[in-house]
């Protein structure tokens, strides 16, 4: 070990400085890249491919889409139940009179 400086106007064994890459921004939007299987019903899969549109927001945005599909997921439960079903079947359990 030497305690004795450079001469002065030496070459430093110094690496070239880097060029800076681009700052990574955490809020840039992102594909998410999750695959959407479509599932038969027309509102639901319109809600699924609404999902899509997050893709190509940044995050701030996202709540709006998530919204607008929730309310599109439960309008189509609630279309559901608002539908007659079939009917009851007869009971078995009907006590014959004679």
């Amino acid at each position: 070990m030497s305690d004795t400086l450079p001469e002065a106007g030496a070459p430093r064994d110094a690496a070239p400085e880097p060029e800076s890459a681009p700052a990574h921004d955490p809020a840039a939007p992102a594909r998410l890249n999750v695959a959407r299987t479509p599932t038969g019903n027309p509102e639901v899969d319109a809600g699924l491919e609404r999902l899509g549109d997050a893709d190509h927001l940044a995050t701030d945005g996202h709540l709006e889409v998530y919204e607008d599909v929730h309310r599109g997921l439960r309008d189509a439960l609630t279309a559901l139940d608002a539908r007659p079903g079939p009917p009851a079947p007869p009971s078995t359990y009907e006590k014959s009179r004679s």
